[in-house]
């Protein structure tokens, strides 16, 4: 212990180095090889666009996602490395098709909308025109079954309205103290009192439309509208219509909302025309995309690198999760040469079904406990176009050694942006697909990256965009993934499994994080 101590306190050094200081490896060869590789060769840009651009957003079993796990193989392929894709289970098959809001009255205007993921389009893709409506405040759920009549035929809006599509930091700039407080008030009462509004149907509204949407297709309604904010300019959340079976869920911009909203509580009349074309398919085989390069002298042990494949659909599924897709591709194109006879075999787990719920990841764990018990190391990106700057053990005590080690050997011109090292850090419960792994115990550590505004401006949302990359970021996670791959296969010592002691906020002992049991078919999936 007392020789990993000492690596921990020089990649300490390492982070605080000064940015002119030359600190990379000179005797190394493999290090230098694939910076060289990595920096002068990138293929970021390339990859990304293909995937980006041409395959689009990857929602989970629909032809999106297998033709980009297709892709993926052949791209492996290319480069001389075996990859396939292998099956974990079935799940419900959708095709998006065009998506048309238009408001005919009180007057035209084509709105910025579309359906919800998994959402019903309108009859044969056929434009169906109707008035809006606005959820009724209710006095309590036998009032709102009353009401239910009323819905048929038309679009109900499910949302509150916001006050103000500008956000917040712009009202701090601009506005007078008590201008800003006062309009946050605002938004704080409506909010509570548009809670209380839902509440008193008796149905649920969750992220798709929930119970609350499902009671209202049973009533009729032409289609439901909703709009979920994300605080920032333009920007939405996009998630699914999970509930609902034959009726449209439809999402509208901040600002078209609130005008639609207004013109109903208004009483001035509008209608809207919508045209959805989308599909269901049945149950379709999903699967993740494994690509693997067998290891020399410990075959039975593993380095993985990790990142989730699919995405929400809203926009192109860009910094959730192309950018972290193409690390670990890029990486793996980058090991190939620099480092084509590892000591462990080296897997790239691209995961499917991580927005339900990490169920790829958490079938391919359940799949292959060879994997899970052999496993050296393993390092996940999902979360945004920002260089990696935050590391973490998850809370493996010792495992800080060997990780500060390899650390340590980086050059100066990764590791000066880390601002962020949490050793041994607590233990990840299932935000990203390390976790998979982590809650048996096993190294798995995530990369985490800088905000780059991503959980307001591109995770889930409508914005999430090939235009949001910062592709230096990027090439440089690349390189840094591909150097702790290197470092932990080459490493002599088998990582250690001492788990740290978890202490809750009220001082209590906790639990490590329990493995769940992943979804194999879509009926299966719960919330």
């Amino acid at each position: 212990m007392k020789g990993r101590a000492l690596l921990a306190v020089v990649a300490a050094a390492a982070f605080a180095a000064p940015a002119n200081a030359q600190t990379f490896p000179t005797n190394d060869a493999t290090l230098r090889r694939i910076w060289e590789i990595g920096m002068q060769q990138s293929q970021v840009y390339p990859l990304l666009q293909v995937l980006l651009d041409s395959i689009g957003p990857r929602l989970t079993a629909t032809p999106e996602h297998r033709a980009g796990n297709d892709w993926l193989v052949k791209t492996y392929a290319s480069w001389g490395i075996p990859a396939q894709v292998v099956n974990y289970g079935t799940w419900k098959g959708w095709r998006r098709g065009i998506s048309h809001v238009d408001l005919v009255a009180p007057r035209v205007r084509s709105l910025e909308g579309m359906i919800l993921a998994w959402s019903p389009g309108t009859p044969n893709g056929r434009p169906v025109q109707g008035e809006v409506v606005i959820l009724p405040d209710v006095a309590d759920s036998a009032a709102f079954v009353r009401w239910l009549p009323n819905a048929r035929g038309k679009f109900v809006m499910v949302n509150m309205a916001q006050p103000t599509c500008r956000p917040d930091e712009n009202w701090q700039r601009w506005a007078t103290e008590e201008s800003y407080n006062a309009m946050r008030a605002r938004r704080d009462t409506a909010t509570r009192a548009w809670n209380a509004r839902v509440q008193r149907t008796g149905q649920a509204l969750s992220l798709g439309t929930g119970t609350l949407g499902r009671r209202l297709e049973q009533a009729g309604a032409a289609g439901v509208i909703q709009s979920r904010w994300s605080q920032g300019w333009g920007v939405n959340k996009i998630f699914d219509s999970k509930n609902i079976q034959n009726t449209p869920s439809i999402d509208l911009s901040c600002e078209d909302y609130g005008m639609v909203f207004r013109l109903a509580e208004h009483n001035q009349g509008p209608v809207l025309r919508v045209t959805a074309e989308a599909s269901f398919t049945g149950e379709v085989p999903v699967g993740n995309a494994i690509a693997e390069i067998r290891g020399r002298e410990k075959p039975s042990e593993y380095v993985v690198l990790s990142s989730h494949f699919d995405s929400w659909d809203g926009s192109q599924g860009a910094t959730d999760n192309g950018t972290g897709t193409v690390v670990m591709l890029e990486a793996m194109r980058i090991l190939r040469q620099a480092y084509p006879n590892p000591k462990r075999t080296i897997i790239s787990g691209h995961w499917a079904g991580e927005e339900q719920g990490l169920i790829g990841s958490r079938a391919f764990a359940a799949d292959r406990p060879e994997v899970v018990s052999g496993l050296q190391a393993l390092f996940n990106q999902d979360n945004g176009t920002g260089r990696v700057v935050n590391l973490s053990s998850s809370g493996l005590t010792r495992a800080a050694g060997n990780y500060a080690g390899w650390i340590a050997q980086l050059p100066e011109q990764l590791t000066r942006h880390f601002t962020g090292i949490a050793f041994p850090g607590q233990p990840g419960g299932g935000g990203s697909d390390f976790a998979s792994f982590l809650c048996y115990g096993a190294p798995a550590f995530s990369l985490g990256s800088l905000g780059y505004d991503y959980g307001t401006y591109t995770w889930h949302t409508n914005r999430d965009s090939f235009d949001k990359i910062n592709f230096d970021d990027v090439r440089s996670n690349a390189v840094l993934t591909a150097m702790l791959v290197y470092l932990a296969s080459e490493d002599p010592e088998t990582v250690p499994r001492d788990r740290r002691v978890i202490i809750n906020r009220d001082g209590s002992t906790g639990e490590w994080p329990a493995c769940a049991t992943p979804a194999r078919r879509s009926a299966e999936w719960t919330r």
